[in-house]
């Protein structure tokens, strides 16, 4: 019932959800998930609001169907000169193995949706079926007003204290990111402890606990894990790293080829890159990040700005390893085709003749 009930919400096929991924997704890749059955997303974190409309007219000029909408709900972060001088100053020789300099002042490059005006104004005009949001959740007042839309809302959480916060604040159906899964990690406060808890566990307790629909998400990449975490009680799961190797994504061929790498078996989680924990094919920014104090890495988004300008500066000399190469620990388990291709296949694996 939980399954029929959360795909009669979202007015969808198959308990299918491609997840949203900054700067890899699409509008070609959302729209054939969607056309295919599933739910099709964009993130637009990474984007402001005219960037972000662009994206979602263009998804509905390919699909009339479901679409979600991903945000970013950080704290804004609070600027910090003399630790971000300290950082620039450690990267310094990284960015001279390329000649170049790094920047002399980093700025916050993503505005957090908890104070985005325009972002929320695009959006209830828009209208995107689902909203969902990640790293915690916007002001009642936003929600309410992304209600009154007609839009579901749903959310991340890596514990269940995340998860009961999601669910008082009358939140749709929740995301049960395990660690293992690829990108930023969603938890609401990165300097706080972390559980650290797996997929299968988190789902299992989350569909326990919680009278909400659960959305799996970590590590599923085929089927047969996809019917797994719905026989723990999941009502759809969630698939990010298993589309990055799809032609309609924004993966660079550098990225695609770590992802058929010896790294794609040794991810790393990370917040050296952007500010934030997140897991990431193992590179040269993971390396270098590895033995670094967390309390020394700049907030997000503001270390992004270094890590985005290094990877430019590398990438000008063919050096492709400083790259934001998100992925889960399912990412040897990545195959290469057309995203209609990968979500036939996944409908075929889920429901075997």
């Amino acid at each position: 019932m939980a399954h029929s009930k959360l795909l009669d919400l979202l007015e969808i096929d198959l308990p299918i959800i491609q997840a949203p991924m900054a700067g890899v997704s699409t509008p070609e890749m959302a729209a054939a998930v969607s056309n295919a059955g599933g739910l099709g997303s964009l993130g637009v974190g990474s984007t402001n609001a005219a960037g972000a409309q662009t994206m979602i007219r263009a998804f509905c000029e390919r699909s009339r169907r479901s679409l979600n909408v991903n945000v970013f709900c950080h704290a804004p972060p609070r600027a910090d000169e003399p630790r971000e001088a300290k950082w620039i100053e450690r990267l310094r020789p990284e960015f001279a193995r390329f000649r170049g300099e790094p920047p002399t002042g980093l700025e916050e490059i993503y505005r957090s949706f908890v104070e985005d005006d325009e972002m929320l104004a695009m959006l209830l005009v828009e209208k995107p079926k689902v909203v969902s949001f990640h790293f915690g959740l916007p002001s009642p007042e936003r929600m309410q007003a992304l209600r009154d839309a007609g839009i579901v809302l749903v959310a991340s959480a890596t514990s269940l204290a995340e998860a009961r916060v999601l669910a008082a604040a009358g939140i749709d159906a929740i995301v049960a990111q395990g660690y293992e899964a690829g990108g930023h990690r969603g938890v609401f406060d990165p300097n706080a402890d972390d559980d650290q808890l797996g997929t299968l566990v988190l789902t299992r307790l989350l569909a326990r606990e919680l009278s909400l629909p659960v959305i799996a998400a970590g590590g599923i990449m085929d089927g047969a894990t996809i019917a797994a975490a719905l026989r723990l009680g999941a009502s759809a799961a969630q698939l990010g790293t298993a589309f990055i190797a799809c032609d309609e994504s924004q993966a660079d061929a550098a990225y695609r080829a770590a992802l058929k790498s010896e790294a794609a078996e040794h991810t790393v989680m990370t917040r050296a890159i952007s500010g934030r924990p997140a897991r990431c094919l193992a590179n040269r920014f993971t390396a270098l990040g590895k033995n670094v104090p967390e309390r020394e890495v700049p907030e997000y988004p503001i270390a992004y700005d270094a890590g985005k300008a290094l990877h430019a500066a590398a990438r000008k000399h063919g050096q492709f390893g400083f790259g934001a190469w998100w992925a889960g620990q399912g990412a040897p388990l990545s195959r290469s085709m057309s995203t209609a291709e990968l979500m036939a296949t996944l409908r075929r694996e889920l429901d075997p003749p």
